[in-house]
């Protein structure tokens, strides 16, 4: 997965044109690259998945 593709999903997600954006175990990491990467970065919430999977959503509240 490409960092232009990674940052369409997540703009999605923060859009609200997507509710989730599943990660295989093998895409986290040039995922993480580009996430932490963003001004956005803690409306982003991770929640881990069987098998190494994670799943992304985006919460309106910035974590703390």
């Amino acid at each position: 997965m490409d960092h232009q593709t990674i940052n369409e999903m997540l703009n999605q997600l923060k859009n609200g044109e997507r509710m989730e954006f599943p990660v295989s175990k093998e895409d986290f990491l040039p995922v993480r690259e580009v996430l932490v990467k963003r001004d956005d970065f803690k409306h982003f919430r991770g929640i881990a998945r069987h098998g190494g999977n994670t799943v992304y959503r985006y919460i309106e509240t910035a974590r703390s």
